[in-house]
């Protein structure tokens, strides 16, 4: 095994990577004031940005959830990697050559898992593409061509070719130096006869890509009759493909989607290929499964998913289409965006659409037109004779409860009515009664909601874990203090430096807040973060003796201050505050101490008591008479 990553090159790692560059890849972040930057936090569902990122101090922090940390903890929560495989991972994107304290260079059989499945993904992309030249693949091209794809095309989209012989990209990766267990595991290679041979034969082969732009998986399309197998195979569920989690294009589409506020659904890799040549460079597609909820927290993301975003699904008009339209129209509420369906005219797909009538017919054709909830409630409705009172009622009692689901009261009113009138019921308020009334009974029904976790956590107490004693309750004026003070000695160290240092951690009222006071001196203290803040940051989070103490520190390093002018008139306030409360309690203390002994207390300690509490009450008066010239 490789030894530990030397320190050196984890720290020159963590500075070459931005943080805001690679929380990029997976959400869309905007201007949250203060030089920091927000979004829909990956790591929870939300309907508003709670989750920040910091790219001065390197970290970031969910006010909802309170995940937090820097680069690194960020890149092994997201795509669950151990800390090792997360900085070879950033250490290859940066160019950075890793050394380790035992073993020298670290082999390429030694890295991580993860990172060797994605290697043997991304060479096998690269053969694949290689293969789409030979003459074997004619067939492949001549599939391309027939559909629109020049060279150029297949280029763009990395399409490929796997060759019809048994083991010939399993021989390639063998050559280099991946094992038979990892072509197992990676899915590009299965179990025959006499050891592994290739899942993907005699087919067109297209690589699919995360949220990152890594290879993780191919889609495969059968191209001869002799093929036995499905028209479309898919590589199977490993660590790193999940189908259920995976949007063929994303990594393509994903600065689009997030600039213009919308996504494009469509339904198979030749529609995406025809929406990007046409224009619509927000085009994705499921891999081989139903539009769900994985996919809808992915593009949410991307979408900072609001009133004014927009996703519009192109499905075949035929019956598998409206199917699964209305699979779509399940999870439609899981949107704040406005969803909506567009079918071609012969019921035609993208592909079939760009070829017979251009680009500009695509491009037209995913304008929105018609709102996913109106196309779900038509088909419910025309299911049913509405000439009959029996068939409208019949059709009422189906679409009602599907109306009923809209969260948003005003929307759920206007669909309500829309739905009498596709009904035929000229009453009107009957049917929104209706509707009202079936969405009161599934709230009442349902589980009680959870406390809100979201938003500032200057409007609410949160409750924390982890040291003993009372929780946080933020419209303390101590706590509220003693929080702005770590704040400062964390995010402006220059501002408390070096009076901070010299204060004890019991002058911190709240244990959380001790425990993140004592990160700090075991970190080199305050006057540490002067030479490099980033580094300091990292030193504190290093000794923060659990997650829940990790948290906090990330939630107090980027959280936005309460004074307009953050200054060393607005540090030494806040000095002073923390410090003469401590003082007033430790007044308060002794004398408590004296008038429980009474009459029994030494001559020589009331004495001493006595000087303690005079020099204290001294000390107080000067702070307040002389602010922070007095610590």
């Amino acid at each position: 095994m490789a030894g530990r990553i030397n320190d050196d090159d984890v720290k020159a790692v963590r500075d070459a990577v931005p943080i805001d560059a690679v929380v990029s890849e997976y959400l869309q972040l905007r201007n949250a004031g203060g030089g920091n930057l927000k979004g829909l936090c990956p790591f929870h569902d939300e309907k508003s940005p709670s989750f920040q990122v910091s790219p001065s101090k390197g970290l970031f922090h969910c006010f909802g959830c309170q995940e937090g940390g820097d680069t690194i903890a960020f890149v092994m929560k997201i795509d669950h990697l151990s800390f090792s495989e997360t900085v070879e991972r950033l250490a290859a994107k940066a160019g950075i050559t890793l050394r380790y304290e035992e073993g020298g260079y670290n082999p390429s059989h030694q890295r991580g898992e993860r990172i060797r499945l994605v290697e043997a993904h991304k060479a096998a992309a690269q053969f694949y593409v290689e293969q789409l030249d030979s003459p074997e693949a004619e067939i492949g091209r001549k599939f391309l061509a027939e559909r629109g794809f020049d060279q150029a095309a297949a280029a763009h989209f990395g399409v490929g070719y796997s060759p019809a012989g048994w083991d010939h990209l399993t021989r390639y990766l063998r050559g280099k130096g991946f094992s038979d267990r990892e072509l197992i595991t990676s899915g590009l290679s299965q179990d025959g006869r006499r050891g592994p041979i290739d899942r993907f034969r005699g087919r067109l082969m297209w690589p699919i890509s995360d949220t990152s732009g890594e290879v993780v998986g191919f889609g495969a399309r059968k191209l001869r009759d002799d093929d036995n197998g499905p028209k479309y195979l898919n590589t199977p569920e490993t660590s790193i493909y999940k189908k259920s989690q995976v949007l063929y294009g994303i990594d393509l589409a994903k600065k689009d989607i997030a600039k213009a506020s919308r996504a494009v659904v469509v339904e198979g890799y030749t529609d995406v290929m025809a929406c990007h040549l046409a224009g619509i460079t927000t085009a994705i597609a499921t891999c081989g499964t139903a539009f769900g909820g994985d996919h809808i927290k992915i593009l949410r993301r991307l979408l900072m998913d609001n009133g004014s975003a927009r996703v519009i699904f192109t499905f075949d008009g035929d019956a598998a289409g409206q199917k699964a339209a209305l699979r779509a129209f399940e999870d439609d509420q899981k949107f704040a965006a406005e969803t909506y369906i567009a079918i071609a005219p012969d019921n035609m797909d993208p592909c079939d659409l760009r070829l017979v009538k251009g680009d500009e017919a695509v491009r037209d054709l995913v304008e929105p037109r018609t709102p996913l909830f109106e196309f779900a409630l038509r088909q419910i409705v025309g299911r049913y004779d509405l000439e009959t009172p029996a068939g409208r009622g019949a059709a009422l009692d189906e679409a009602a409860p599907v109306v009923a689901r809209i969260k948003n009261s005003s929307s759920q009113h206007e669909v309500a009515v829309q739905l009498a009138g596709m009904l035929g019921i000229l009453d009107t308020q009957f049917v929104v009664k209706r509707v009202s009334q079936l969405a009161r009974w599934a709230r009442d029904r349902g589980p009680a909601p959870a406390p809100t976790r979201g938003g500032s956590p200057h409007q609410q107490a949160r409750p924390t874990a982890g040291p003993s004693g009372p929780a946080l309750h933020l419209r303390s004026p101590a706590h509220r203090t003693e929080r702005e003070l770590l704040k400062l000695a964390l995010q402006r160290p220059a501002l408390v430096s070096p009076a901070f240092d010299a204060y004890g951690v019991d002058e911190f009222t709240a244990p959380p807040y001790a425990a993140v006071r004592q990160c700090i001196a075991e970190a080199g203290g305050a006057e540490r973060g002067l030479a490099d803040t980033r580094e300091y940051l990292v030193g504190v989070l290093g000794v923060a003796p659990d997650d829940t103490v990790r948290k906090l520190v990330t939630e107090l390093a980027v959280e936005v201050f309460h004074g307009k002018s953050i200054d060393e008139a607005y540090a030494g306030e806040h000095l002073v505050k923390v410090r003469l409360r401590a003082v007033d309690r430790r007044i308060n203390d002794v004398q408590g101490s004296l008038s429980r002994l009474g009459s029994n207390v030494a001559p020589d300690h009331l004495a001493a008591a006595q000087n303690e509490v005079w020099v204290l009450q001294q000390y107080a008066q000067s702070l307040r008479n002389n602010g922070a010239d007095a610590l």
